[in-house]
Formats: C-alpha cells, sequence, structure tokens
C-alpha cells in the first residue's frame, strides 16, 4: 500500500531488464509520485516460449493474477511476457504488458519485429528465443540485457526501452481513468 515511501510495484519477474521497465514506465507516466519496485518469480502458466499472441497475453495476465495472490498490498501489479507469432513464414517477436491497481486493468503490446531465420529456425524447433539469440550471436543471458531487440538494432533499441513503451501505454487507463 501507499506510504510514506512510495507506491509499491511488484513486477511479476525477477528478470532486472523487465523490473526496471515497469519502474521507468510508471515513473515517466507519473512524475511526481515515488515507486518502489520488487520483482517476484511466479509461474506464467503458459510454455516458456510462448508461440502466439494469445498465449503471450495469457501468460502476462496470469503473471499478474499470480503476483498479486502472492503479495496483495501492492498498489500495482506488472506481468511482462515475451512471446513470438507466425505472419506467414516469418516469425515475429514481442511483449505483452498488463497492469494492474485494485481492480483496473491496463494492457498493451510492445512493438514487433521480425526475427532472422536462423533464430527463427531454433525457435520453430523449441529453443526459448533468449537461448536462440544467445547462441547465434555468442551473447551470455542476452534476455537480461539488450534482448533480440538491442542485438539487432545493434544498441539504437534495447528490450528494456521496447518494454517501457509497452508498459507506458498500459498505464492509460490509469493517466485517463475518466475515459476506463
Amino acid at each position: 500500500m501507499t506510504d510514506n515511501q512510495g507506491k509499491k510495484i511488484v513486477v511479476a519477474s525477477t528478470n532486472p531488464v523487465k523490473v526496471r521497465a515497469a519502474l521507468a514506465g510508471l515513473q515517466r507516466m507519473f512524475p511526481g509520485q515515488e515507486f518502489l519496485a520488487e520483482g517476484i518469480s511466479v509461474p506464467s502458466g503458459v510454455a516458456d516460449q510462448p508461440m502466439s499472441d494469445q498465449e503471450t497475453l495469457q501468460g502476462a495476465l496470469n503473471r499478474v493474477q499470480r503476483a498479486r495472490e502472492k503479495q496483495p498490498e501492492a498498489d500495482f501489479w506488472v506481468g511482462l511476457e515475451g512471446g513470438v507469432d507466425r505472419v506467414g513464414s516469418d516469425l515475429t517477436t514481442f511483449a505483452w504488458v498488463v497492469v494492474q491497481a485494485g481492480e483496473k486493468i491496463g494492457k498493451a503490446r510492445s512493438g514487433t519485429f521480425f526475427l532472422p531465420p536462423p533464430v527463427a529456425q531454433l525457435v520453430a524447433e523449441g529453443m526459448e528465443l533468449g537461448h536462440a539469440n544467445d547462441q547465434i550471436f555468442s551473447q551470455v543471458n542476452s534476455k537480461q540485457k539488450g534482448g533480440a531487440v538491442g542485438i539487432l538494432t545493434q544498441g539504437m533499441l534495447d528490450r528494456q526501452e521496447l518494454y517501457v513503451q509497452a508498459v507506458l501505454l498500459a498505464l492509460v487507463p490509469f493517466k485517463s481513468p475518466e475515459l476506463y
């Protein structure tokens, strides 16, 4: 709950990229407020590598629900789930963000981009995207760093900033509650 130290954000992941993205999004949307973010481990209830838009959204929704059950005293719960989906013969990647405060829920999807064929092939064979990136691009734990987007844009856009944009969009119902 709100106290003199700020509003508590529970992020349904211990991945530091996701925790920082949730915190940065809330700080940017509500610059006059103080926030404290904590990442917790909760299951997504979907595959480690969600393979469709709907499965990815369901993972983010599940994470928020489970984080709320585990830590009901928070002001905001945030679930971020990265996934992939087929567009024709190509594989795209993106993330869904779900934010809940009280009974109000905001949802948004990040920008989407196409994976290069060698990465897409490994993912299609069952490898998680982060591991496929690490293998193809000789990285270590890239999903807790710049992610695929950071690698492919050569640092012009990283995973955290991609997620921050989606967090901001998921917060629209909280910024303009009279419309939602």
